[in-house]
């Protein structure tokens, strides 16, 4: 009998190729339905294995619903929304892909940088609506980008490093801050200049958000640090929703202490706070940062590769929990 794996969304046809030669494949067919808590009880319940994406939660009710399940293959970098803990229990391979996905994200955090300065998204609509102010008229006043200080918030990393490199090309200063700091040879090599945490948020005129998401930093973004910003200054993050404290922002920005927010990721998704739904200083993607074409087939790919091997018997190639081979 052919094993039976369920895919909860669309993704590359090179993928589900691959895995249709060797299994029974069931897919979601729509690419805005995110697969809800009773479909997936549904859908492990006599499937081999599920192949899911950054925005499923797998907890503990959904991984004891299938007697079958062999494997649960995401297409994350880290499977923060999976039960690890349970799976392993029952000694099911939780899978992710490697971190292929940092060119695209930094484009999409620059690209929203931009937008948020210059009023992009606010120029598109009025230009649909009929509206032409005249080509110099004072109408969509934005910021300059150039020559401007960056200030990025767990900056050290891959992502936040190839956001230095797009800010270079802006002749922008480049702050950054985590709590371990790089050596000074690869801080004069990504043009990084390390300040402390308040520093780099009293001194930015763009606050761009790269720590991963732990328990500490969990709101790192807060009230407290949205008061030493300037009100002239912008918040940009495409890390994790929670790094920011969303009312807190909402806050700042209804009472114009800081200029403006640009968000590719929110505290709750995929609901988004209806008041930043109405601000026309803030610019708001659905989480695009690895959205592009090629580098999703290469990530679809990954995964594919990863639950090959366990219907062969080897072990994956991208385990995140291997505690289950010993």
């Amino acid at each position: 009998m052919r094993p039976r794996i369920f895919v909860t969304q669309p993704v590359a046809a090179s993928a589900l190729e691959r895995l249709r030669a060797v299994a029974e494949v069931e897919l979601n067919p729509d690419s805005l339905h995110i697969a809800t808590k009773s479909e997936l009880l549904a859908a492990v319940r006599d499937r081999d294995i599920l192949f899911c994406l950054l925005h499923d939660r797998v907890d503990r009710d959904v991984i004891a619903a299938g007697p079958r399940l062999r494997a649960i293959a995401s297409m994350k970098i880290t499977p923060s929304d999976i039960d690890v803990a349970e799976a392993t229990a029952r000694s099911i391979p939780v899978t992710v892909i490697s971190p292929i996905v940092t060119e695209a994200t930094a484009d999409i955090h620059f690209a929203l940088l931009l937008a948020v300065a210059r009023r992009v998204v606010e120029g598109d609509r009025l230009v649909r609506a009929g509206v032409f102010p005249g080509a110099q008229s004072a109408h969509l006043l934005g910021v300059w980008v150039f020559g401007k200080t960056i200030g990025l918030i767990g900056g050290g990393g891959r992502i936040g490093r190839a956001v230095a490199r797009r800010a270079q090309g802006f002749s922008m200063r480049t702050l950054y801050w985590t709590p371990r700091r790089k050596p000074e040879a690869e801080e004069r090599d990504a043009g990084l200049t390390y300040v402390p945490y308040d520093q780099l948020l009293s001194e930015s005129d763009f606050v761009s958000v790269h720590a991963p998401l732990t328990a500490e930093t969990r709101h790192l973004v807060g009230e407290r640090e949205l008061r030493l910003m300037k009100p002239t200054a912008f918040l940009v993050n495409t890390a994790r929703g929670p790094i920011m404290d969303e009312q807190a922002l909402v806050r700042a920005l209804t009472e114009r202490r800081i200029a403006g927010a640009a968000l590719d990721v929110f505290e709750n998704e995929p609901r988004v706070e209806p008041a930043l739904l109405a601000m026309q200083n803030v610019v708001l993607t659905p989480h695009l940062g690895s959205a592009v074409r090629e580098l999703r087939e290469e990530m679809a790919n990954m995964v594919v590769d990863n639950i090959l091997a366990i219907l062969e018997g080897r072990r994956p190639p991208n385990c995140w929990n291997p505690e289950i081979y010993k």
